[in-house]
């Protein structure tokens, strides 16, 4: 605690000089409004500290993917499962569980299983068709659920004992096409078997893969580089 000098009378001294004045300390007041600042400032301290703590120790629900959800996928209850986060600012990014889910949502591209679920990756709609592909050949097993992939057509070769006809070659059907749903017999994945893809192909591309399943041929998956969206 600081105090104020107070003045005090002159004494004179010994050759008839007066002497300087001895300062005496005085308590401040509460009114000193040095001393209301201060008050102030600690005050907005102490509650900015504490803001500080509670925001950042705040949790809140949001939505995540129970399996992955690929593109056109309607978004319901069965589809999300909700955890509490601490986000802090960036919580408005992702789907919120403790408010009503939007209805005639639809996935705009893959969100993984246990992945937070982006409002940037929900819309209204995704022009995107489901298409089943069989294929005879042994597959990867990369491809799953939400694998990238394009569609590769590969005509017949007829051959006759008379002639023998140059190869066609290898057409491109659609390319970086989302994997929805693998359907195959058991072992069929890593080896020779029945395997049929159910794809999402644009809308644009619709008629040229339509018109290659139903052509002498043969449709061939390929992964492409990093093949997970």
């Amino acid at each position: 605690m600081t105090y104020a000098p107070a003045a005090s009378a002159p004494t004179v001294g010994s050759q008839g000089i007066p002497e300087p004045a001895a300062a005496r300390l005085r308590r401040p007041s509460w009114r000193d409004p040095r001393l209301l600042t201060g008050v102030v400032i600690v005050a907005l301290s102490v509650a900015f500290g504490s803001w500080v703590v509670s925001a950042a120790s705040r949790t809140v629900p949001v939505f995540v993917a129970d399996g992955a959800l690929t593109p056109g996928e309607i978004l319901t209850a069965d589809v999300l499962r909700a955890v509490d986060v601490r986000l802090g600012a960036g919580t408005g990014r992702y789907l919120r569980a403790d408010e009503p889910l939007p209805t005639d949502l639809v996935a705009l591209r893959v969100v993984d299983d246990g992945e937070l679920v982006p409002l940037t990756a929900l819309g209204a709609d995704a022009d995107v068709r489901s298409v089943a592909v069989p294929v005879a050949s042994g597959l990867s097993d990369r491809i799953r659920a939400g694998a990238v992939v394009d569609l590769w057509f590969v005509p017949d070769v007829p051959v006759t004992p008379e002639q023998v006809p140059d190869k066609p070659d290898p057409s491109t059907l659609a390319q970086n096409v989302v994997v929805e749903q693998v359907d195959a017999e058991d072992g069929a994945i890593v080896v020779d078997g029945t395997v049929t893809l159910h794809v999402l192909v644009p809308a644009d591309s619709l008629p040229t893969v339509l018109a290659a399943l139903s052509d002498a041929g043969t449709v061939a998956v390929v992964p492409v580089a990093g093949g997970v969206r």
